[in-house]
This record gives C-alpha cells, sequence and structure tokens, in this order.
C-alpha cells in the first residue's frame, strides 16, 4: 500500500471521521479530510520520511463575543474557539532544533533550542518560537526538537487571532512531545502571551491565547490573571435561528502596535490618577466626582475608554445571563450595545492618523442598515480593532441575503463561524 493510501486510510477511518465532523462540521466533512490529507503529504514530500510517530495537531481561532479590550486591564470576556483553525503534522526529533515549513511562506523556520536570544531582523515566526521554548523553560518544563508541517485558514491580521492559534499549537506540540500533555489550557496560554510580550513586543493581554486554547464558548474573568475565572458555556445559536458571521471588512491591523498598545494604556492612566493600578479597581462614581482633574491629567479620550471599560465589564455578565436563560433578544440587544460602545467610547473603529480609512466602519453601517431592514439580529466591532473584521449575528433565513449584500458592496470575504468544543490539543490522543 503506497503512503498516500495508508494516509487516506486512516483520516478515513470511523473515529476520524466521527472527530472532524465534531469539530467542524458534517457540511465540512469531505473538505477537511482532503485538507489533512494534503498537509501529511506535503509533510511527507517535504521532510523525505515516513514514520509512524507522524501526529496530528489543531488549534483554533477564537471569536470575541463581549468584552472588548477589558482583559489587559483584569477585566470579563466572553469568547470562543472558531473551526476556523492552525493545524499541523509533526514528529520528535532527537537533534536539539525545531524545523517548521508553513504553508504559504518560503523555506524553512528553523530554532536551535541551544540559542535563545532574537534580532529584530528575525521573523514574527522565528520570534514566537524562541519565545514558546523561552516559555517553557523559564516554567521548568521539557522541551525538545520536532520537525512540522504548517497550514491554516485562520484569516491573518484580521481578529481571529491567527497568531495566538499558532502559539497554541506550538505550545500543544511541544506539551504533547515533552510534558505527557500535563499543562492545561490556561498553563500554555500564559506561555503563548509570554511569547508575544517579551519576543515579539506584542502588548496583548491573556484573552486571545485562552479563547484559542480552552474550546467551546468561555466566560473568563481576568480579576487575577494568574488565576483567571474560566467558566465554560454550551449555548447553539444556529439551532436558536441565527447565523454568526465574521466580516473581513478590507483592513489590515498587522502594523497597529501603538494603536493597540495606547487602548490599555490610557485605561491604566485613569485607574492611576484615581489611586489605582487597573480598571477593574475603580468605579464610574470615581470618574464623575474626579472628572474635571481627570480630563486635565489624562484627557477626555481617556476617561471615555475607562467608562467603556467599566459597562463593557458589567455587560459580560449580562451577556452570559441571556445565553444562560435563552433570551436571545436581551443578548441581541447587549452585543448591540457592546458594539456601539466600541465605537463610540473606546474610539478603536479606526485610526486617528487615518481618517480616510474607515473600512470597520462602512462595515458596520453597511450591516446596521440591513438588520434595520430585517428588524433582527445584531453586529459589533470585533478584536482589537482599528482594522480588521466585524461580528454578525444574523437570522438563519437572512444569512444568504446578508452574504450577497458584503460580496456586492465590500467585495470582502465572509465567514460562517461554528464554536466548536475543542480548542488546542493532538487528534491522535483522542483516537
Amino acid at each position: 500500500m503506497s503512503t498516500l493510501e495508508q494516509t487516506q486510510q486512516y483520516m478515513r477511518q470511523a473515529g476520524m471521521q466521527q472527530l472532524l465532523t465534531g469539530l467542524y462540521g458534517q457540511d465540512e466533512l469531505e473538505m477537511q479530510q482532503s485538507r489533512y490529507e494534503q498537509m501529511i503529504g506535503n509533510f511527507l514530500n517535504h521532510y523525505g520520511v515516513d514514520t509512524n510517530e507522524l501526529q496530528l495537531f489543531s488549534a483554533s481561532g477564537r471569536v470575541e463575543i463581549g468584552g472588548n479590550h477589558t482583559d489587559h486591564n483584569h477585566g470579563k470576556v466572553l469568547a470562543g474557539s472558531i473551526h476556523l483553525d492552525t493545524i499541523a503534522a509533526a514528529v520528535p526529533t532527537s537533534e536539539p532544533v525545531i524545523v517548521l515549513v508553513s504553508e504559504g511562506y518560503e523555506g524553512e523556520f528553523k530554532v536551535n533550542l541551544d540559542e535563545s536570544d532574537v534580532s529584530d531582523s528575525e521573523s514574527a515566526t522565528t520570534k514566537l518560537l524562541k519565545g514558546i521554548v523561552s516559555g517553557f523553560r523559564e516554567k521548568g518544563l521539557e522541551v525538545g526538537g520536532f520537525r512540522a508541517y504548517v497550514t491554516t485558514n485562520v484569516l491573518a491580521a484580521s481578529g481571529l487571532s491567527s497568531s495566538a492559534s499558532f502559539e497554541m499549537l506550538i505550545c500543544t506540540i511541544l506539551n504533547h512531545f515533552y510534558n505527557k500533555g500535563t499543562l492545561g489550557a490556561a498553563d500554555i496560554s500564559k506561555i503563548g502571551q509570554y511569547a508575544e510580550n517579551q519576543y515579539w513586543n506584542k502588548p496583548s493581554g491573556l484573552l486571545d491565547q485562552m479563547a484559542c486554547a480552552y474550546g467551546g464558548m468561555v466566560a473568563m474573568d481576568f480579576a487575577d490573571p494568574s488565576q483567571p475565572q474560566v467558566e465554560q458555556l454550551q449555548y447553539d445559536f444556529q439551532a436558536a435561528g441565527y447565523s454568526m458571521m465574521v466580516v473581513n471588512t478590507g483592513g489590515n491591523h498587522a502594523d497597529l502596535t501603538e494603536d493597540y498598545a495606547s487602548v490599555p494604556n490610557e485605561m491604566f492612566a485613569v485607574a492611576h490618577a484615581l489611586g489605582a493600578e487597573f480598571c477593574r479597581d475603580i468605579k464610574l462614581e470615581q470618574i464623575y466626582a474626579e472628572l474635571p482633574r481627570l480630563r486635565q491629567e489624562t484627557g477626555d479620550r481617556a476617561i471615555l475608554r475607562a467608562m467603556h471599560f467599566l459597562e463593557e465589564n458589567r455587560r459580560v455578565d449580562h451577556q452570559v445571563e441571556a445565553l444562560r436563560q435563552d433570551d436571545m433578544p436581551a443578548f441581541l440587544r447587549l452585543l448591540t450595545a457592546s458594539g456601539n460602545s466600541s465605537w463610540k467610547w473606546l474610539q478603536n473603529c479606526y485610526r486617528d492618523s487615518d481618517h480616510h480609512d474607515q473600512s470597520m466602519a462602512i462595515a458596520l453601517a453597511i450591516t446596521e442598515i440591513y438588520l434595520q431592514e430585517i428588524g433582527g439580529g445584531a453586529c459589533r466591532l470585533h478584536g482589537g480593532g482599528f482594522a480588521g473584521v466585524i461580528l454578525a449575528v444574523i437570522p438563519n433565513e437572512h444569512a444568504a441575503g446578508y452574504r450577497a449584500l458584503i460580496e456586492k458592496t465590500l467585495g470582502t470575504s465572509i465567514f460562517d463561524i461554528r464554536i466548536r468544543e475543542k480548542g488546542a490539543f493532538c487528534l491522535n490522543a483522542l483516537l
């Protein structure tokens, strides 16, 4: 039997089909089988080896449902792992080197485990690999070499957390190969955040990694970031009559580090002016009582961003309760309020320095008019903002019409999003 036939036989066994159906849905089963088969074939062709040690890994992207820019100030977030994911075929090696091929990128990424220094000229992928290795070692964990072929359908620079998805994939490979899979989702999330903060110089919170790692829909409370409180929720939007859709607005947030950093920094400024460290530790009444002084010391936008935090934090609790009660009208009102707050108070819908490019605002305006016309649904800015994607929750019967409208007006991609129950994991471990 040829290697290709062995691969096809392996991917089409009953257990694998059941696993893939659970991850991606019955309608994507054939496509996902072919996707994995092609990845395995590419791995074998590139590395020239056929080994029984080959393992398959997946780490989801994520959707943010509530809690826009709250995690970095110890706030609350409602998010979910989605069926768009980053996958890998990988084998452990005795050589202390990570070798990785990422589909769509030229050449190989190589990291010697004995070399931890990074230079500005190195790629983001190399920096993250080195950061993850360092993060494992900082925690006294084992690391080792491996070869991997990686491919993803998580839209890059969009707010679906392609970087966190990649980080959780690499963490899961090291966890499975060298730490007996003992690390939990919170553990690998912290390592991914460490790699971003220390090696890639991205001032990210822990939301993205946690949402990619856990699986399902999760309500997260970062009051104590070292021990986030996580509650997993069960809710089927499709069964409730709604399609969750993410619209690529055409912008790109790859070079927006300064804009992102301004959000937590301005919130910190308001908290510090009120004698606290984070916005989680202040109250709206304090802002009102000290408003003239705060406006002078921190500026109006900083105050609005702090007010957004306080109201958004409260809103997450109400969203969770609405889902528990299966109260979709209330949930949709809260989702709309979250979007309005991001647009008006948080002000991360477009860059002040480039007011000619307001791709997110255009997409939201088109969507809001459509929702008014059909009399239902909700939309909101998604993720870090300034560019990227928006989230729309559309009645099932109007989803096709909305898709056609986006394609006609914006000409950009639109994705039907499914919440999947598994975040970052090794497929073989479940078979």
